[in-house]
């Protein structure tokens, strides 16, 4: 399941659920395994994972904005536009000179790195979407610390998830447990 955004007959901007999922590939041989290898030497991909870090940048948007609404309400709004993006739609939107070759990279991913980073970003949506909400219902609140609290963990939460997608295209493979993302979120 992949979050993705809609816009509703209001033409509100709405983020849910789909069943588009898209599964790692297997390079058919060594050659060309290493063929893609050596086209990954110069870039920013990773050689072992075939994953690049640059699609973080799209998580690291949404923690700064996170992070600043308990001192600036108004950017919720901001948030709320913040939308999930595949990571072949980032690479297709970013203009960078090698992104058919990072897609490319990442659709041939080993599944050992690509399936944890694939939970990974799927667990990042799902945070973004449920601290929103819950940032949107603190913002009416009496109380500021209830805004700043949702915030926090939100941004904590994801930050960490993020930290994890790093430590996965960098080539290891831990896991935020889902028990981890409940306390957290508690």
């Amino acid at each position: 399941m992949h979050l993705v955004c809609a816009i509703d007959r209001d033409g509100m901007q709405r983020m849910d659920m789909s069943g588009q999922t898209t599964e790692a590939k297997n390079l058919s041989t060594p050659d060309e395994t290493e063929r893609l290898k050596g086209l990954l030497a110069d870039t920013n991909v990773n050689t072992d994972t075939f994953l690049a870090t640059d699609y973080l940048n799209h998580f690291n948007e949404i923690v700064m904005l996170l992070e600043m609404i308990p001192d600036m309400p108004d950017i919720l709004e901001e948030a709320q536009e913040w939308c999930p993006k595949s990571y072949q739609q980032h690479f297709r939107d970013s203009g960078l000179s090698d992104s058919d070759l990072t897609i490319e990279a990442y659709e041939n991913a080993p599944a050992a790195f690509r399936e944890p980073f694939d939970e990974t970003v799927e667990r990042m949506n799902q945070v973004v979407i449920r601290g929103i909400e819950t940032i949107a219902a603190a913002v009416d609140s009496p109380r500021p610390e209830e805004l700043a609290a949702a915030a926090a963990t939100a941004s904590r939460l994801l930050q960490r998830l993020v930290d994890v997608a790093s430590a996965i295209i960098h080539g290891n493979t831990p896991q935020l447990e889902q028990g981890e993302i409940d306390e957290l979120l508690s």
